[in-house]
C-alpha cells in the first residue's frame, strides 16, 4: 500500500499543517514501493521509446509521462494523444499550441515527437527521466493528499501551475484564457472570487471579462501576471483554502476533522475563532 498523507484537520489549519509537513511527507511516499516501480520502468524503458504511437501504445510508460503533466485522466484518450505528442510545438498549428489548457504544450514539448530521429534526436533522455520522475512524484503525491481533501490539493498545485502561466509569453487574454482553460487553476479561482460554475456555460469573452473584473474586484489584480507578486499569490491561496471549506467543498477523510470555519457556523468561542479566520482572511 502507497503512503497516505496525513491531514488531521481541513481548511487553513489544515493546509498549514501540510505545509510544515510536506517535506517529510512527501520523501514518504516517494519511497513507496508502487511510486518506485512505475519511475524504474519509465526510466529502463523510455530510451526504447521513437515515436508518439510507441509511447501511447504502453500503457505503463504513458501512465508515468501524462501523471508527470497531470493529465492522468486523458490515459484513455490515445488517438488524440498521439495527435498531440506527434505534432510537438514548433509550429503555432501545432495541435498543443491550439490548446487553451497549455498542460498538453508542456507534455509535447517535453516529449519532442516532431524531431526528426523522434525524442532521442533533440532532448537529452536522462534529463528527461530525471525531470519526469520529479513531476510525476510531486503530482501523484497531490493526488493522494487530495484523496484526503481535494482542496488541498488545488492549492498545492497552484504556485506552480499558475506561475507557469504568468512567465508564460503571450497577451493578457491569453494568460486569462489559460487559467480558464486548467481545470484546477479555474476552480481555485471561481472559488477564491465567489463565481458560480455555471460561467462555464457563458461564451468565452463573457467569462474573460467576468473573471478578470472580479479579479480585479477581490485581489485589486485585473490581470494574471499580477500574482507573480508572492503577496497577491499568498492572498489568492488563502481566500480559496477558506472558502473552499466555507463552502463545503472539502472532500476526505480530513474534512471530517473539526475545522475552523465550522466552529464559527456552529457557535464553538465565535468571538475569538471568527477574529482568527478574518486575521488569516485579511492577512491582519
Amino acid at each position: 500500500m502507497s503512503y497516505q498523507p496525513i491531514i488531521p484537520v481541513s481548511g487553513f489549519n489544515g493546509w498549514q499543517i501540510l505545509s510544515r509537513t510536506k517535506e517529510t511527507q512527501q520523501e514518504a511516499f516517494n519511497q513507496s514501493a508502487e511510486i518506485k516501480r512505475e519511475l524504474n520502468y519509465f526510466a529502463e524503458n523510455i530510451g526504447k521509446i521513437t515515436t508518439a504511437e510507441e509511447l501511447v501504445g504502453d500503457y505503463q510508460l504513458l501512465k508515468v509521462a501524462l501523471g508527470a503533466f497531470g493529465l492522468d485522466e486523458d490515459i484513455d484518450s490515445k488517438f488524440f494523444l498521439k495527435e498531440v505528442l506527434s505534432d510537438g510545438t514548433g509550429d503555432d498549428s501545432d495541435l498543443a499550441n491550439k490548446l487553451t489548457d497549455k498542460r498538453y504544450e508542456t507534455l509535447a514539448a517535453a516529449f519532442a515527437f516532431d524531431g526528426e530521429d523522434g525524442p532521442a534526436s533533440t532532448i537529452d533522455t536522462d534529463a528527461l527521466i530525471a525531470e519526469v520522475s520529479e513531476n510525476y512524484q510531486d503530482r501523484q503525491f497531490e493526488i493522494a493528499v487530495g484523496e484526503q481533501d481535494e482542496s488541498m490539493r488545488l492549492a498545492m498545485s497552484l504556485e506552480r501551475d499558475l506561475t507557469a502561466i504568468v512567465e508564460k509569453d503571450t497577451t493578457d487574454n491569453g494568460r486569462w484564457f489559460a487559467v480558464m482553460g486548467n481545470p484546477q487553476l479555474r476552480k481555485v479561482f471561481e472559488t477564491a472570487i465567489g463565481l458560480p460554475k455555471e460561467i462555464g456555460l457563458l461564451d468565452l469573452d463573457t467569462q474573460l471579462i467576468q473573471f478578470r473584473e472580479k479579479s480585479e474586484q477581490f485581489f485589486d489584480s485585473p490581470e494574471v501576471t499580477d500574482y507573480g507578486d508572492p503577496e497577491k499569490m499568498d492572498k489568492l491561496l488563502r481566500y480559496y483554502v477558506i472558502r473552499a471549506e466555507l463552502n463545503g467543498e472539502n472532500t476526505g477523510s480530513a474534512n471530517k476533522g473539526q475545522s475552523l470555519a465550522l466552529s464559527i457556523l456552529q457557535g464553538s468561542n465565535q468571538g475569538s475563532t471568527a477574529s482568527t479566520l478574518m486575521d488569516i482572511l485579511y492577512g491582519a
